[in-house]
């Protein structure tokens, strides 16, 4: 190893002297392999990032948590159209079928959604998010009331007038004061807040905390129409269970249903690593797409090493005459030459993954935008740069190697 390592010492060190000697010839011949590293970097950074946020912020349906809802994932239009007509909004009683037979679910809840404005001391909050929940639905998800409680069976049970309100309305609306036990306006109907749940946060820019969970009976009294539609969450007894559960839920629907075995489904079930898929087919295309523009920064960048390497070989022609006349083999020769292409376009890639990085850490800091940068994009960066060093520094290494050592002493310097 260590005469290898001695070999390998010298054209470094030529190397790195070499881009310190000439600033601008190696500015230029890295440009294109740190812009394309650059890009690279912050295409997977982007990709990896929203691939995380959307698992643990939008894909996070709760602990081992699915959706058994009115329709599935669709994204043809044509789909759309033919499951619109097909399927049926999911009722109370499709819930209360689901909830007393399914024998693997741990849990069977059920909660609805819309938009509605809320009142109090004077304040408005428009649009805040109004939730008809089952009491279980708190045992499912993974946010929980900071303070006060969560709805119970006895508020379905009584259709009370009792709500568990977000963060954002518990400020606005009740700011400076503890909001438990305080009055509400509902859409103009009076609730006494009974919980403040914990801050979520945004996704995508958009608040979360803006919500006010009710009984899910209380819901259905003033807002259900004949195309409401409920969500119907099933938790499952762990992870291990998810497909026997999702199984059996669809086997209790289409009984339900009464759909011949051919037939397809009129209903959908959701769960978190399914919204996960979809996002990386998104993210996927885009990184496709990408792909292109790197694939040209890094030809041109592998084109520019070809010819600043191939006038390296013409400027020391002498000298590489002079070390063939002093025994050095022709893959002496080509070694030295690859070495150095190699050494340039690994400093191009450290460069261009140091840039964005830094670049990934501004733009996560100071924007909404989720970034995290890899360590196997990392490597692969690197390791793709020299490749494309090596791989364009071939000619002019092999050209080198193949002079003629008499010829080359003739060279004039």
């Amino acid at each position: 190893m260590r005469p290898r390592i001695h070999h390998l010492r010298e054209p470094v060190g030529v190397a790195l002297e070499t881009l310190r000697a000439h600033k601008m010839r190696s500015f230029l011949m890295l440009l294109g392999i740190v812009l394309s590293v650059s890009t690279l970097i912050m295409v997977v950074a982007l990709i990896s990032g929203v691939n995380l946020y959307v698992s643990d912020r939008i894909a996070n349906l709760g602990s081992n948590v699915f959706l058994v809802l009115r329709f599935p994932i669709i994204t043809d239009m044509d789909e759309l159209v033919k499951a619109t007509r097909r399927n049926k909004p999911l009722t109370w009683d499709d819930y209360l079928y689901l909830r007393d037979h399914s024998k693997l679910a741990l849990r069977v809840g059920a909660q609805v959604t819309r938009l509605g404005r809320t009142k109090a001391n004077g304040q408005t909050v428009e649009d805040s998010t109004i939730y008809g929940v089952t009491a279980n639905i708190g045992d499912m998800k993974t946010e929980g009331p900071a303070a006060g409680r969560y709805i119970t069976d006895t508020d379905n049970e009584h259709r009370s007038f009792v709500a568990l309100i977000g963060s954002d309305i518990a400020e606005k609306l009740f700011p400076g004061t503890d909001p438990i036990g305080k009055e509400l306006n509902v859409d103009g109907r009076p609730y006494e807040v009974v919980g403040v749940g914990k801050p979520i946060g945004t996704v995508l820019g958009q608040t979360q905390d803006n919500y006010v969970y009710i009984p899910i009976e209380s819901w259905m009294k003033f807002y259900a129409t004949s195309g409401t539609s409920l969500s119907i969450n099933v938790q499952t007894r762990g992870g291990g269970w998810m497909s026997r559960t999702q199984e059996e839920a669809q086997t209790l629907m289409r009984a339900r249903r009464r759909l011949h075995p051919n037939d397809l489904d009129n209903f959908g079930i959701l769960d978190g690593g399914s919204l996960v898929d979809l996002f990386r087919r998104i993210t996927g295309a885009l990184a496709a797409s990408m792909i292109g523009i790197v694939a040209v920064f890094l030809v041109i960048g592998g084109v520019v090493i070809m010819n600043v390497m191939l006038a390296t070989v013409t400027e020391r022609t002498r000298e590489i005459g002079i070390r063939k006349s002093m025994g050095a083999r022709r893959s002496d020769i080509l070694l030295q030459f690859l070495t150095e292409t190699a050494v340039m376009s690994t400093l191009g890639g450290a460069i261009g993954v140091a840039l964005a990085y830094a670049f990934a850490l501004i733009v996560a800091a100071n924007t909404d935008v989720p970034m995290h940068v890899p360590i196997s994009a990392v490597i692969i960066a690197l390791v793709v740069s020299t490749a494309v060093g090596v791989f364009f520094g071939l000619y002019p290494a092999n050209k080198a190697a193949n002079l003629n050592p008499i010829e080359a002493l003739r060279q004039e310097t």
